[in-house]
This record gives C-alpha cells, structure tokens and sequence, in this order.
C-alpha cells in the first residue's frame, strides 16, 4: 500500500512539473519571440493612433483592424450564445425532468463534442443552403461567424450553469420552500445569485473559446485585410486568422516576429479575461457572504 501510495505521490508531482515547465516553455518561447516586437507600431504601423482607432485612415501591417475584428466577433458570439446558454443551464438544473434531463444532456453531449472545423463547415453549407432560397446575396460573414462559433461555445456555457447550480447545498433550496417561495422565486433570487461566481467562470471560459478559434473563422467570414469590421454582413479580420495567415505566409524575419508578437498580445488578452473573471469571482463570493 505504501509503495503503491509513494507511486501515486510521484506520479502526481511529474504530471505537476511536466504541465508546468511545459506551460513556462511555451509562454517563455512567445516572450522571447514576440516581446520585442510587442509595440504602438505592431498595432498602428505608421498610421496615427487616432486615425486608426476611428477608422480615418486604413491601417495595413498593424493588428488593430484584426484586434478590433475579434472584439466584435467576441460581442456577436455572447450576445447570440449567453442567453440560451443560461437558459438551458438553468432548466437542465432546476426544471428539467430526470427523462428530460438525460434526453437534454445528451444532446450537449453532442454538440460539445463536434470538432470545430465541422462547425465551420457546417456555417459554410449554411450560407450555401440559404443563398439558393431566401438570400441570393448572402456570403460568409461576421454574422454568421458569430453563430457557428456561438453553437460552438454553447455547451460550456449550459454545463457551467447547470453545474454551478447543482453544486449548491441543498439546504437553501430547503430554506426557500420552508419560507414559502416557489420554484422560480428560488431560481430567481436565490440560487442564481448564490452560483453566479461559478456562472461567471463558465462566461469567461466560453468567452476565451470564441476568441482563441480559428478553424470556424477561416471558413465562416475572416480574411486578411479586410480592415476594421463594416457591419453584420461585412468580411473581418480577427487575431487568430491573423496569426495562421502570418505563419502560413510570411516572407521574411520581420514578419514572422510580428506573428509572435500577435500570439503574445492574444495570450495577454485571454489572461486578462481570466484575471478580470477571479477579481469579479471574489467579490460576488464576498457580497453574497455579507462580507
């Protein structure tokens, strides 16, 4: 039992090692590569800032039109995946019957579980399908990025909210009905505001998915300079296309420091994401404790 228990022990502790000096590796060979090109000129070029930002003048070699691109891709995503995502969460968790629950579940199952390059196929057989009956015009887009990857992100989203709310004691269920408050009352005022840290995390996570893929964005609307996002219906850049283009295509030293210097800004921005979601965790675990 000792030598089995001593195995474990060092097994965990080389899993422990190997993931961490893995993750200082990659992060410190981004560093490197990509630290030095990490300036106003990686974003604007020779552009004006200004000019850049408000879309005066076009910026050619810089990232922020892809920077920009990813921003609205990011808002499209969440503003078509948070609701239901929270929704069926909710129901999965506080409604659904136990045969309903299983039915429902699978299905997440499912669609987590479907490669993204299959969603981004599936978002091109859309546009395919819909231009030969109801939209003649219609062509890839930010829209249309923005459900596939929306789908896409969809099951972390429900998982993260229904296990969030199962994760509560039990007892402040029982508290609700002893007080008289019905079904959705205790949904409502009570079990939400007690998971939200936990709902929060899924949030973050399905926001980090959506702004990290490429398979789905490369067939579903985003191209190399397209400038800054023109609308729903327009072509966009985005970082991670940026990224795979620069490194499928670039010419020389200069450029291909420039794709590490755009994957070091994407990680910061991921980072950041996670960073603002604990601080935002902390103090909606203090609140809801009354501290």
């Amino acid at each position: 039992m000792k030598v089995r228990e001593a195995a474990l022990s060092a097994l965990g502790w080389f899993s422990l090692l190997a993931v961490g000096g893995g993750v200082v590796a990659l992060v410190g060979f981004l560093v490197l590569r990509g630290g030095p090109a990490l300036n106003a000129r990686l974003f604007f070029d020779d552009t004006p800032v200004w000019d850049a930002v408000f879309g005066l003048r076009p910026v050619w070699d810089g990232v922020w039109p892809a920077m920009a691109g990813t921003l609205s891709l990011l808002a499209v995503t969440m503003a078509l995946a948070l609701l239901p995502g929270l929704a069926c969460g909710v129901y999965l968790a506080c409604f659904a019957s136990p045969r309903g629950r299983e039915l429902i579940g699978a299905s997440v199952d499912v669609l987590a579980g479907i490669p993204s390059i299959v969603m981004g196929l599936f978002g091109l057989e859309l546009i395919v399908a819909l231009r030969r009956t109801f939209l003649p015009n219609g062509t890839t887009c930010l829209l249309l990025a923005g459900f596939c990857l929306a789908l896409l992100v969809l099951p972390t989203l429900i998982v993260a909210v229904r296990t969030a709310i199962e994760a509560l004691p039990a007892r402040l269920s029982l508290t609700a009905d002893s007080l008289g408050l019905t079904r959705a009352q205790t949904v409502r005022r009570l079990l939400i505001p007690a998971a939200s840290s936990g709902i929060l995390g899924g949030v973050i996570l399905a926001m980090g998915r959506a702004m990290e893929d490429t398979a789905v964005i490369m067939l579903t609307g985003a191209v190399a300079n397209a400038g800054l996002p023109a609308g729903l219906t327009a072509k966009f850049e985005a970082l991670p296309f940026r990224i795979y283009y620069t490194a499928a295509q670039y010419t020389g030293p200069e450029e291909l420091a420039r794709g590490f210097g755009t994957a070091l800004f994407l990680l910061l921005m991921s980072e950041s994401l996670i960073l603002a979601a604990k601080t935002l965790q902390n103090r909606l675990s203090r609140k809801w404790r009354g501290r």
